[in-house]
């Protein structure tokens, strides 16, 4: 999935505070979840950031213990400190949980539908 301009506001974003780690080719950084969407996530930069942007990311985000969104991310942007990374692979339980997550923020199950119906049109 790669990002078009269009779609960078068709996802809502929602403010999202969760235990949240990045990891690459062996390293793994603890990061600040800022926001996320059904299309990607921002998270404030660690001070040792070393990541390849050419390479894929595995995200983990905990939601409680039993409970985790987990993908495989892009690098899309690295500004002012956040980076934003776009969801390239998501698996079904993961999704889930992300659906259930965005559900709840947004309070509008119509919204929901139509920002699924637009990522599934990707």
């Amino acid at each position: 999935m790669t990002e078009q301009p269009s779609d960078r506001r068709r996802f809502r974003r929602v403010a999202f505070d969760a235990r949240t780690s990045l990891a690459q080719s062996g390293w793994n950084w603890p990061v600040q979840l800022l926001d996320l969407s059904l299309k990607g996530l921002l998270v404030q930069r660690p001070d040792d950031w070393r990541g390849d942007a050419r390479q894929p990311f595995d995200v983990d985000i905990r939601l409680d213990p039993h409970a985790h969104i987990k993908m495989q991310v892009k690098l899309a942007h690295d500004d002012h400190g956040q980076l934003g990374f776009v969801c390239e692979h998501i698996d079904l339980d993961s999704i889930s949980h992300l659906r259930r997550l965005i559900e709840l923020n947004l309070g509008d199950e119509e919204e929901l539908h139509r920002e699924l119906a637009a990522l599934l049109q990707v």
